[in-house]
């Protein structure tokens, strides 16, 4: 059985935490709407026919599949996670690509501009617009941060 999904939608999130960067993610997934998932991380391919959605509440323990960007840190760290998604030109499908670091959210919009050329460069394909979804997080003393985006896939 081959699971295509036909339709995605994209969400993001940032947190912080006293106790844990692991308690700092868990907040950061509930902020962005998937904090009741189990998050199963995929590559980078959206599906041919496979089209953009509004966000929605999907069930409790569901398997979740994602392409999933997260960057957790602590006390005084600037962190960002983003990904940056597009379709081809020739309507086959696209790509998503994901990024992490400890930097501004400009610095990885231009990482993830570069990690897209070059997944359109492996293929020798043109991409349509790229779209952005970036969380950054300056994380205050004695705490701890995380943030997340990604690429939700819905309805196989």
């Amino acid at each position: 059985m081959q699971l295509v999904p036909k339709k995605f939608f994209i969400s993001s999130g940032a947190a912080i935490s006293e106790v844990s960067d692991l308690n700092a993610f868990d907040m950061a997934l509930i902020n962005a709407g998937l904090g009741e998932q189990n998050m199963l991380s995929v590559s980078s391919v959206i599906p041919e026919g496979a089209e953009q959605v509004e966000p929605r509440t999907l069930p409790m323990g569901a398997i979740t599949h994602c392409v999933l960007a997260q960057m957790r840190g602590s006390e005084g760290e600037l962190i960002s996670a983003g990904i940056s998604y597009a379709f081809r030109k020739d309507g086959k499908g696209g790509y998503v690509a994901e990024g992490h670091l400890h930097g501004s959210k400009e610095s990885l919009r231009e990482v993830l501009e570069w990690k897209m050329q070059e997944m359109a460069k492996l293929r020798n394909v043109e991409l349509e617009e790229i779209h952005y979804e970036i969380k950054e997080i300056r994380i205050p003393m004695d705490n701890y941060g995380a943030c997340i985006a990604c690429l939700i896939f819905v309805e196989y």
